[in-house]
């Protein structure tokens, strides 16, 4: 097993200062400039272009007969796993991972849509999700990562993605912080010994994040199509990891999901090397709560006061954060959730507390909801929270 402390400190010595980790946008010539600045950049190969030519690069690393290959950004909107993996690019380059590099070969793609990556969308430049043109392949970033897969014909493949806020972990109001899902390979969603596989390394993951973040891991339905690419990779007996970096309270940076889904890619690879994936209860998986997308950001509550002084907990509003590109940065506009039934919100806060929402509120007439979407969005992002 790698060593836990020697990973400890490289987790803080070489993640807390990233200057990735200043927004939730990464364009391609941010990403670009961070691997020059730690001399990775010239170990990158070039796979083909994007819609609007971008180059999408490769890296491979070790020299094992076990085959991993990962690739992160399929959506553009989706940055924090490609920080997370090129975290993990970074740990192979210290003597702790030479255990690994000795068993694997890893092929990572750290940006396979450069052009939604660099205006922050999950389509593509012909607006197209890729995620979903596993078999019409009519976007050349699909096509490339189709090449590279026959051509590598990996052992495991690692999707790196990300999520909205508004998922929990089962019935609970825990954020999802982390999910995953071992993709079905079939409309019965049999369990094929490439998903066995796939379930395992799942469960040595929420082993060890059960003991970081407990009770904000969860797992994402499992029913199946085909031009999802996961799916299809694990229709071809690859056994393939979806993984979801979620949100964890307060964290919008997703600094602190960053650093989990880096511990699960360690927690993962080192199992492949080690072959220790076989000693594991595949029952586990199933004991991962399913993702419910019930959360929202804020709840206002008390936002009239009763006669006799106390909260009316059901005289409330919820919020949730839009996030808009602007300039080199993310802004999250507040806007008004229409509907509440069976909503909750992560974070409760009273309205008669805060004198500038009660202000807008009240000017706003609380039964005028698009007027006080309108004013509530002038506050910023860090009154709310």
């Amino acid at each position: 097993m790698y060593n836990i402390v020697n990973l400890i400190v490289f987790t803080f010595v070489h993640m807390k200062k990233s200057k990735l980790d200043q927004s939730r946008l990464l364009s391609p010539a941010t990403l670009n400039n961070f691997l020059k600045e730690n001399a990775l950049f010239d170990s990158l190969s070039v796979l083909g272009t994007s819609v609007e030519h971008r180059p999408i690069y490769s890296y491979t690393v070790g020299k094992g007969p076990k085959k991993i290959l990962m690739w992160s950004q399929m959506h553009g909107n989706e940055s924090t796993t490609t920080k997370a993996l090129v975290e993990f690019w970074l740990y192979l380059k210290t003597p702790e991972a030479k255990q690994m590099l000795d068993a694997c070969t890893f092929l990572m793609i750290p940006q396979l849509n450069p052009d939604g990556s660099d205006v922050y969308t999950r389509v593509n430049a012909n607006t197209v999700d890729l995620n979903r043109d596993a078999i019409d392949l009519s976007q050349p970033e699909s096509r490339i990562l189709r090449e590279l897969y026959q051509q590598f014909k990996p052992d495991y493949c690692f999707n790196l993605h990300g999520q909205r806020t508004i998922f929990a972990a089962g019935n609970s109001q825990t954020p999802a912080t982390i999910s995953f899902l071992a993709p079905a390979a079939d409309q019965d969603r049999t369990i094929t010994p490439a998903r066995e596989k796939a379930m395992k390394l799942i469960v040595l993951a929420n082993t060890m994040l059960q003991e970081r973040i407990p009770g904000a891991v969860g797992r994402y339905d499992d029913g199946f199509n085909i031009n999802c690419v996961g799916d299809y990779f694990t229709a071809q007996n690859t056994p393939t990891i979806l993984f979801e970096a979620g949100h964890y309270p307060l964290d919008y940076k997703r600094v602190k999901t960053k650093k989990y889904i880096f511990n699960s890619l360690v927690t993962m690879s080192q199992a492949i090397a080690s072959d220790s994936i076989e000693r594991v209860e595949m029952a586990a998986y199933f004991e991962i709560p399913e993702n419910k997308n019930h959360l929202r950001d804020i709840e206002l509550y008390n936002l009239k006061k009763a006669p006799n002084g106390k909260p009316v907990l059901e005289n409330n509003l919820l919020i949730q954060f839009k996030e808009v590109k602007k300039g080199n940065d993310i802004d999250f506009v507040p806007e008004i959730v229409a509907e509440s039934d069976g909503l909750h919100g992560m974070q409760r806060i009273n309205a008669q507390e805060h004198a500038a929402l009660m202000n807008l509120c009240f000017e706003a007439e609380i039964s005028k909801i698009e007027n006080l979407t309108k004013r509530i969005s002038l506050l910023s992002f860090h009154q709310l929270v």
